[in-house]
Protein backbone atom coordinates (compact mmCIF):
# COMPACT_ATOMS: atom_id res chain seq x y z
CA UNK A 1 0.00 0.00 0.00
CA UNK A 2 0.94 3.32 -0.53
CA UNK A 3 -0.06 5.31 2.52
CA UNK A 4 -2.88 5.40 5.36
CA UNK A 5 -6.17 7.13 3.20
CA UNK A 6 -5.70 4.84 0.15
CA UNK A 7 -4.90 1.28 2.19
CA UNK A 8 -8.41 2.19 3.71
CA UNK A 9 -9.44 3.06 0.15
CA UNK A 10 -8.60 -0.33 -0.87
CA UNK A 11 -10.16 -2.00 2.12
CA UNK A 12 -12.98 -0.18 1.45
CA UNK A 13 -13.16 -1.71 -1.90
CA UNK A 14 -12.56 -5.03 -1.47
CA UNK A 15 -14.96 -5.28 1.14
CA UNK A 16 -17.31 -4.13 -0.91
CA UNK A 17 -16.53 -6.80 -3.75
CA UNK A 18 -16.86 -9.54 -1.34
CA UNK A 19 -19.75 -8.74 -0.13
CA UNK A 20 -20.94 -8.02 -3.83
CA UNK A 21 -19.49 -11.40 -4.82
CA UNK A 22 -21.44 -13.18 -2.44
CA UNK A 23 -24.80 -11.22 -3.11
CA UNK A 24 -24.84 -11.36 -6.84
CA UNK A 25 -27.51 -9.45 -7.03
CA UNK A 26 -26.39 -7.02 -9.98
CA UNK A 27 -24.55 -9.61 -12.01
CA UNK A 28 -26.58 -8.88 -15.11
CA UNK A 29 -26.27 -5.19 -14.26
CA UNK A 30 -22.87 -4.11 -16.12
CA UNK A 31 -19.36 -5.63 -17.27
CA UNK A 32 -17.96 -4.60 -13.82
CA UNK A 33 -19.96 -7.47 -11.77
CA UNK A 34 -19.42 -10.14 -14.79
CA UNK A 35 -16.20 -9.31 -14.01
CA UNK A 36 -15.84 -9.74 -10.57
CA UNK A 37 -17.79 -13.14 -10.51
CA UNK A 38 -14.25 -14.36 -11.89
CA UNK A 39 -12.55 -13.71 -8.90
CA UNK A 40 -12.41 -15.32 -5.22
CA UNK A 41 -9.96 -12.59 -3.61
CA UNK A 42 -8.72 -8.80 -5.51
CA UNK A 43 -5.59 -8.08 -5.23
CA UNK A 44 -4.68 -4.05 -5.56
CA UNK A 45 -4.37 -4.57 -9.33
CA UNK A 46 -7.82 -6.26 -9.72
CA UNK A 47 -9.56 -3.50 -8.15
CA UNK A 48 -7.83 -1.21 -10.46
CA UNK A 49 -9.46 -3.27 -13.13
CA UNK A 50 -12.48 -3.00 -11.65
CA UNK A 51 -12.74 0.33 -10.58
CA UNK A 52 -11.76 1.98 -14.45
CA UNK A 53 -14.53 -0.95 -15.87
CA UNK A 54 -17.19 0.53 -14.11
CA UNK A 55 -19.12 3.57 -16.16
CA UNK A 56 -20.72 5.02 -13.17
CA UNK A 57 -24.20 3.96 -13.71
CA UNK A 58 -25.28 4.12 -10.52
CA UNK A 59 -27.96 1.35 -10.94
CA UNK A 60 -26.28 -1.02 -8.37
CA UNK A 61 -26.57 1.50 -5.76
CA UNK A 62 -30.08 1.94 -6.47
CA UNK A 63 -30.59 -1.72 -6.51
CA UNK A 64 -28.47 -2.96 -3.79
CA UNK A 65 -30.02 -3.89 -0.69
CA UNK A 66 -26.95 -2.97 1.26
CA UNK A 67 -27.03 0.69 0.40
CA UNK A 68 -27.40 3.14 3.16
CA UNK A 69 -29.02 2.93 5.49
CA UNK A 70 -28.37 -0.46 6.00
CA UNK A 71 -25.14 -1.64 8.97
CA UNK A 72 -23.05 -2.88 5.45
CA UNK A 73 -23.24 0.77 3.77
CA UNK A 74 -21.93 -0.47 0.38
CA UNK A 75 -21.83 2.34 -1.75
CA UNK A 76 -19.96 0.73 -5.02
CA UNK A 77 -20.10 3.72 -7.28
CA UNK A 78 -18.68 5.76 -4.91
CA UNK A 79 -16.16 3.62 -4.00
CA UNK A 80 -15.28 2.44 -7.07
CA UNK A 81 -15.00 6.21 -8.70
CA UNK A 82 -12.88 7.24 -5.62
CA UNK A 83 -10.15 4.09 -6.52
CA UNK A 84 -10.58 4.88 -10.52
CA UNK A 85 -9.39 8.54 -9.69
CA UNK A 86 -6.54 7.35 -7.31
CA UNK A 87 -5.30 5.01 -9.80
CA UNK A 88 -4.87 8.18 -12.65
CA UNK A 89 -2.45 9.31 -9.87
CA UNK A 90 -0.47 6.53 -9.55
CA UNK A 91 -0.22 5.21 -13.12
CA UNK A 92 0.44 8.87 -14.00
CA UNK A 93 3.75 9.79 -16.45
CA UNK A 94 5.88 11.45 -15.18
CA UNK A 95 5.37 10.23 -11.38
CA UNK A 96 6.01 13.97 -10.00
CA UNK A 97 3.58 15.31 -12.06
CA UNK A 98 0.76 12.93 -10.94
CA UNK A 99 0.10 15.44 -7.83
CA UNK A 100 -2.03 17.48 -10.20
CA UNK A 101 -5.02 14.95 -10.10
CA UNK A 102 -5.46 15.44 -6.30
CA UNK A 103 -5.93 19.29 -7.29
CA UNK A 104 -6.83 18.88 -10.73
CA UNK A 105 -9.50 21.84 -11.40
CA UNK A 106 -7.54 24.76 -10.12
CA UNK A 107 -4.39 23.21 -11.99
CA UNK A 108 -6.11 23.50 -15.07
CA UNK A 109 -8.14 26.46 -14.15
CA UNK A 110 -4.17 28.06 -13.76
CA UNK A 111 -2.60 26.41 -16.56
CA UNK A 112 -5.69 27.79 -19.23
CA UNK A 113 -5.00 31.17 -17.46
CA UNK A 114 -1.40 31.25 -17.94
CA UNK A 115 -1.41 29.47 -21.68
CA UNK A 116 -3.62 31.90 -23.24
CA UNK A 117 -1.71 34.80 -21.39
CA UNK A 118 1.24 33.45 -22.89
CA UNK A 119 0.11 33.30 -26.48
CA UNK A 120 -1.72 36.32 -26.01
CA UNK A 121 1.78 38.04 -24.93
CA UNK A 122 4.14 36.76 -27.65
CA UNK A 123 1.30 37.83 -30.33
CA UNK A 124 1.48 41.58 -29.13
CA UNK A 125 5.47 41.38 -28.49
CA UNK A 126 6.32 40.05 -31.55
CA UNK A 127 3.80 40.98 -34.11
CA UNK A 128 2.38 44.52 -35.29
CA UNK A 129 -0.51 45.43 -33.60
CA UNK A 130 -1.77 46.89 -36.72
CA UNK A 131 -1.25 43.67 -38.64
CA UNK A 132 -3.29 41.48 -35.35
CA UNK A 133 -6.16 43.94 -35.77
CA UNK A 134 -6.32 43.99 -39.45
CA UNK A 135 -8.84 42.29 -41.70
CA UNK A 136 -6.78 38.60 -43.37
CA UNK A 137 -8.16 36.44 -46.52
CA UNK A 138 -6.94 34.01 -48.36
CA UNK A 139 -4.51 31.13 -47.80
CA UNK A 140 -1.52 31.74 -45.30
CA UNK A 141 -4.15 34.43 -43.65
CA UNK A 142 -3.50 32.78 -39.96
CA UNK A 143 0.16 32.55 -40.24
CA UNK A 144 0.61 36.89 -41.17
CA UNK A 145 -0.54 37.18 -37.18
CA UNK A 146 1.41 33.85 -35.94
CA UNK A 147 3.62 32.61 -37.92
CA UNK A 148 3.63 28.97 -39.35
CA UNK A 149 6.82 27.54 -37.48
CA UNK A 150 6.09 29.31 -34.43
CA UNK A 151 2.65 27.95 -33.94
CA UNK A 152 3.57 24.40 -35.66
CA UNK A 153 6.54 24.25 -33.00
CA UNK A 154 4.84 24.98 -29.79
CA UNK A 155 2.10 22.72 -30.56
CA UNK A 156 3.72 19.98 -32.11
CA UNK A 157 5.98 20.04 -28.46
CA UNK A 158 2.79 20.25 -26.39
CA UNK A 159 0.86 17.37 -28.36
CA UNK A 160 3.85 15.18 -28.58
CA UNK A 161 4.50 15.40 -24.39
CA UNK A 162 0.80 14.85 -24.25
CA UNK A 163 0.51 12.06 -26.27
CA UNK A 164 4.57 10.65 -24.85
CA UNK A 165 2.58 11.08 -21.06
CA UNK A 166 -0.60 9.31 -22.12
CA UNK A 167 1.04 6.37 -23.22
CA UNK A 168 3.45 5.41 -20.77
CA UNK A 169 0.85 5.87 -18.32
CA UNK A 170 -1.69 3.94 -20.18
CA UNK A 171 1.16 1.07 -20.77
CA UNK A 172 1.12 1.14 -16.87
CA UNK A 173 -2.15 0.30 -16.43
CA UNK A 174 -2.54 -2.67 -18.80
CA UNK A 175 1.10 -4.01 -17.62
CA UNK A 176 -1.00 -3.83 -14.07
CA UNK A 177 -4.44 -5.18 -15.07
CA UNK A 178 -3.24 -8.05 -17.29
CA UNK A 179 -1.24 -10.69 -15.49
CA UNK A 180 1.71 -11.96 -17.67
CA UNK A 181 0.30 -15.31 -17.62
CA UNK A 182 -2.99 -14.23 -19.29
CA UNK A 183 -3.54 -14.90 -22.98
CA UNK A 184 -2.72 -11.80 -25.35
CA UNK A 185 -6.11 -9.92 -26.62
CA UNK A 186 -6.67 -11.73 -29.72
CA UNK A 187 -8.63 -9.97 -32.88
CA UNK A 188 -12.28 -10.98 -31.39
CA UNK A 189 -11.04 -9.34 -28.47
CA UNK A 190 -9.91 -6.15 -29.99
CA UNK A 191 -13.26 -6.13 -31.99
CA UNK A 192 -15.29 -6.61 -29.15
CA UNK A 193 -13.39 -3.62 -27.09
CA UNK A 194 -13.18 -1.72 -29.49
CA UNK A 195 -17.66 -2.19 -30.18
CA UNK A 196 -17.99 -1.49 -26.58
CA UNK A 197 -16.08 2.10 -26.35
CA UNK A 198 -17.58 3.42 -29.53
CA UNK A 199 -21.25 2.32 -28.25
CA UNK A 200 -20.82 2.94 -25.01
CA UNK A 201 -22.28 0.18 -24.11
CA UNK A 202 -22.02 0.07 -20.51
CA UNK A 203 -23.44 3.58 -20.45
CA UNK A 204 -26.97 2.01 -21.53
CA UNK A 205 -26.55 -0.23 -18.97
CA UNK A 206 -26.94 -4.35 -19.75
CA UNK A 207 -30.45 -3.26 -20.22
CA UNK A 208 -30.01 -0.55 -22.95
CA UNK A 209 -32.14 1.58 -21.33
CA UNK A 210 -29.54 4.14 -19.68
CA UNK A 211 -28.25 5.22 -16.77
CA UNK A 212 -30.05 5.57 -13.02
CA UNK A 213 -31.32 8.94 -11.95
CA UNK A 214 -31.83 9.85 -8.39
CA UNK A 215 -35.40 9.22 -8.52
CA UNK A 216 -34.80 5.45 -10.12
CA UNK A 217 -35.36 6.45 -12.95
CA UNK A 218 -33.70 5.00 -16.73
CA UNK A 219 -32.06 7.72 -19.15
CA UNK A 220 -29.87 7.53 -22.08
CA UNK A 221 -28.99 11.16 -21.68
CA UNK A 222 -25.81 10.69 -20.47
CA UNK A 223 -24.82 8.25 -22.87
CA UNK A 224 -25.81 10.56 -26.10
CA UNK A 225 -23.80 13.26 -24.42
CA UNK A 226 -20.78 11.23 -24.46
CA UNK A 227 -21.20 10.43 -27.86
CA UNK A 228 -21.23 14.03 -28.81
CA UNK A 229 -18.32 14.22 -26.53
CA UNK A 230 -16.51 11.02 -28.01
CA UNK A 231 -17.33 11.54 -31.24
CA UNK A 232 -16.65 15.14 -31.67
CA UNK A 233 -13.40 14.87 -29.90
CA UNK A 234 -12.30 12.03 -32.72
CA UNK A 235 -13.95 14.59 -36.00
CA UNK A 236 -11.74 17.81 -34.62
CA UNK A 237 -8.65 15.14 -34.43
CA UNK A 238 -10.03 13.79 -38.08
CA UNK A 239 -10.12 17.47 -39.49
CA UNK A 240 -6.38 18.44 -38.40
CA UNK A 241 -5.36 15.36 -39.68
CA UNK A 242 -6.72 16.20 -42.64
CA UNK A 243 -5.71 19.63 -42.51
CA UNK A 244 -1.79 18.69 -42.12
CA UNK A 245 -1.69 16.44 -45.13
CA UNK A 246 -3.01 19.34 -46.90
CA UNK A 247 -0.50 21.30 -46.08
CA UNK A 248 2.58 18.94 -45.69
CA UNK A 249 2.09 16.91 -48.70
CA UNK A 250 -0.43 18.47 -51.18
CA UNK A 251 0.90 22.71 -50.60
CA UNK A 252 -2.41 23.70 -49.91
CA UNK A 253 -2.59 26.38 -46.71
CA UNK A 254 -5.23 27.51 -44.07
CA UNK A 255 -7.77 28.57 -43.57
CA UNK A 256 -9.74 26.34 -46.20
CA UNK A 257 -13.08 27.02 -47.92
CA UNK A 258 -16.13 26.49 -45.51
CA UNK A 259 -16.88 23.17 -47.67
CA UNK A 260 -13.62 21.80 -47.75
CA UNK A 261 -12.99 18.52 -45.69
CA UNK A 262 -11.22 19.82 -43.05
CA UNK A 263 -13.85 22.55 -42.18
CA UNK A 264 -16.99 19.91 -42.43
CA UNK A 265 -14.73 17.58 -40.24
CA UNK A 266 -13.92 20.44 -38.00
CA UNK A 267 -17.40 22.08 -37.61
CA UNK A 268 -19.42 18.76 -37.26
CA UNK A 269 -16.82 18.01 -34.61
CA UNK A 270 -17.12 21.29 -33.02
CA UNK A 271 -20.50 21.06 -32.76
CA UNK A 272 -20.39 17.72 -30.77
CA UNK A 273 -17.96 19.24 -28.83
CA UNK A 274 -20.48 21.92 -27.44
CA UNK A 275 -23.75 19.95 -27.34
CA UNK A 276 -21.81 16.81 -25.43
CA UNK A 277 -19.62 19.06 -22.79
CA UNK A 278 -22.70 21.23 -21.65
CA UNK A 279 -24.94 18.27 -21.38
CA UNK A 280 -22.28 16.27 -19.08
CA UNK A 281 -22.15 19.36 -17.20
CA UNK A 282 -25.69 20.11 -17.16
CA UNK A 283 -26.64 16.07 -16.21
CA UNK A 284 -23.73 16.31 -13.61
CA UNK A 285 -24.87 19.39 -11.53
CA UNK A 286 -28.88 17.67 -11.66
CA UNK A 287 -26.59 14.12 -10.75
CA UNK A 288 -27.84 12.41 -7.01
CA UNK A 289 -24.57 13.06 -5.05
CA UNK A 290 -24.78 10.16 -2.60
CA UNK A 291 -23.28 7.40 -4.98
CA UNK A 292 -20.47 10.15 -6.07
CA UNK A 293 -17.15 11.20 -6.01
CA UNK A 294 -18.26 14.52 -5.34
CA UNK A 295 -14.83 15.88 -3.99
CA UNK A 296 -13.48 14.95 -7.42
CA UNK A 297 -15.71 16.73 -9.44
CA UNK A 298 -13.32 19.46 -9.85
CA UNK A 299 -11.26 17.10 -12.37
CA UNK A 300 -14.85 16.64 -14.37
CA UNK A 301 -15.94 20.19 -14.53
CA UNK A 302 -12.82 21.73 -15.51
CA UNK A 303 -11.88 18.36 -18.32
CA UNK A 304 -15.29 19.31 -19.27
CA UNK A 305 -15.32 23.15 -19.37
CA UNK A 306 -11.88 23.26 -21.25
CA UNK A 307 -13.11 20.78 -23.81
CA UNK A 308 -16.39 23.37 -24.45
CA UNK A 309 -14.05 26.52 -24.25
CA UNK A 310 -12.25 25.07 -26.93
CA UNK A 311 -14.96 24.28 -29.04
CA UNK A 312 -16.80 27.87 -28.56
CA UNK A 313 -13.33 29.69 -29.39
CA UNK A 314 -13.01 27.42 -32.84
CA UNK A 315 -16.40 28.30 -33.79
CA UNK A 316 -15.77 32.01 -33.25
CA UNK A 317 -12.94 31.60 -35.31
CA UNK A 318 -14.06 29.71 -37.78
CA UNK A 319 -17.46 32.36 -38.01
CA UNK A 320 -15.28 35.37 -37.64
CA UNK A 321 -11.72 34.45 -40.00
CA UNK A 322 -12.47 37.11 -42.52
CA UNK A 323 -12.93 40.26 -40.39
CA UNK A 324 -10.51 42.06 -38.25
CA UNK A 325 -11.69 40.26 -35.27
CA UNK A 326 -9.60 37.05 -36.31
CA UNK A 327 -5.99 38.20 -34.80
CA UNK A 328 -7.47 38.09 -31.07
CA UNK A 329 -9.84 34.82 -32.05
CA UNK A 330 -7.09 33.18 -32.86
CA UNK A 331 -4.84 34.02 -30.19
CA UNK A 332 -7.45 33.23 -27.50
CA UNK A 333 -8.18 30.09 -29.05
CA UNK A 334 -4.76 28.70 -29.22
CA UNK A 335 -4.61 29.53 -25.97
CA UNK A 336 -7.38 27.17 -24.67
CA UNK A 337 -5.91 24.52 -26.97
CA UNK A 338 -2.49 24.92 -25.37
CA UNK A 339 -4.02 24.51 -22.04
CA UNK A 340 -6.61 21.76 -22.93
CA UNK A 341 -2.65 19.88 -24.04
CA UNK A 342 -0.80 20.55 -21.46
CA UNK A 343 -3.19 19.20 -18.94
CA UNK A 344 -4.08 16.64 -20.98
CA UNK A 345 -2.45 13.28 -19.44
CA UNK A 346 -3.56 15.02 -15.87
CA UNK A 347 -6.83 15.32 -16.67
CA UNK A 348 -10.44 13.20 -16.74
CA UNK A 349 -9.07 12.47 -20.41
CA UNK A 350 -7.20 9.63 -18.90
CA UNK A 351 -10.21 7.67 -18.20
CA UNK A 352 -10.88 6.88 -21.99
CA UNK A 353 -7.48 5.27 -22.30
CA UNK A 354 -8.26 2.99 -19.08
CA UNK A 355 -11.62 2.50 -19.66
CA UNK A 356 -10.60 0.81 -23.33
CA UNK A 357 -7.82 -1.08 -21.28
CA UNK A 358 -10.22 -2.46 -18.65
CA UNK A 359 -13.06 -3.23 -21.54
CA UNK A 360 -10.18 -5.01 -23.78
CA UNK A 361 -9.30 -7.15 -20.66
CA UNK A 362 -12.98 -7.94 -20.11
CA UNK A 363 -13.37 -8.99 -23.60
CA UNK A 364 -10.09 -11.43 -23.43
CA UNK A 365 -11.67 -12.92 -20.66
CA UNK A 366 -14.93 -13.77 -22.63
CA UNK A 367 -13.12 -14.84 -25.95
Amino acid sequence: MHGTSEQVLHEDATRAMTICNACRYCEGLCATFQAMTLKRTFAETDLDYLANLCHNCTACYHGCQYAPPHDFNLNVPKTLATLRADSYRRYAWPGFMARLFERNGLVVSIAMALSLALVLVLVFLFQDRAVLISRHVGPGAFYAVIGHNLMAAVAGATFSFSVLALLIGGRRFWRAIAPAASKPPGVGAWAKALRYAATLKYLGGEHGEGCSTADERWTNMRRYCHQFTMWGFFLCFASTCVASVWHYVIGVEAPYPFLSLPVLLGTAGGVGLLIGPAGLLWLKARSDARPADVDRYGMDYAFLASLFLVSLTGMLLLAFRETAAMGILLAVHLGFVLAFFLALPYSKFVHGIYRFAALLRFATERT
